[in-house]
């Protein structure tokens, strides 16, 4: 048994002893367990992000040091990659390794969780397709990464929905709620 915990505790050449704990939980969250990493690989994955600006704007306020902070950390990590951009190699563009990649599952169990147990702006009608078509959705999520196609997975979700537009979100979730518990 102690040959097993050896060999799993080089992962990529880091030894585990620095960190908290060997718990597999423990050390994947202090790879990509901050909110801000989280939604970095979020933008990237989901909504076709690839420069910093884009990440600045994707909508949370992220300040630029944290911002620059978390990209080098995730590179360091190597969950993502940065290539110069062609037309100009003054400008970096990120991309997903296949490390960052295999976190498809977890940010989509993340959303759904949310968008069920929480009160969010995701249209239900969205929610309930993609609760029941995971593995499809992976599927054209890997095949985006692959093929390099920024075409965003799903629409940026609005925060300034109108107020009769919230509370339609809300009557909607209320209604499912009385039909044999939260979505």
């Amino acid at each position: 048994m102690k040959v097993l915990f050896d060999i799993f505790s080089q992962v990529a050449g880091k030894n585990i002893s620095k960190r908290r704990s060997g718990c597999p939980v423990s050390v994947s969250l202090e790879i990509f367990g901050d909110r801000w990493s989280l939604l970095i690989i979020r933008d990237m994955m989901v909504r076709g992000s690839r420069t910093f600006k884009e990440f600045q704007q994707s909508g949370e306020g992220i300040a630029t040091n944290i911002l620059a902070n978390r990209l080098q950390k995730l590179e360091a990590s190597g969950i993502l990659t940065v290539e110069p951009e062609a037309s100009d190699g003054r400008r970096l563009n990120y991309r997903l390794t296949e490390k960052g990649i295999d976190l498809a599952p977890v940010l989509l169990e993340l959303l759904l969780w949310g968008a069920r147990h929480e009160e969010t702006v995701a249209p239900c009608a969205m929610m309930a397709h993609m609760a029941e078509n995971r593995e499809a959705i992976l599927t054209e999520a890997r095949r985006r990464w692959r093929e390099r196609d920024p075409t965003p997975l799903l629409p940026k979700f609005r925060e300034n929905f109108s107020t009769a537009m919230v509370g339609e979100v809300q009557a909607s979730k209320r209604r499912k709620a009385g039909k044999g518990g939260k979505r």
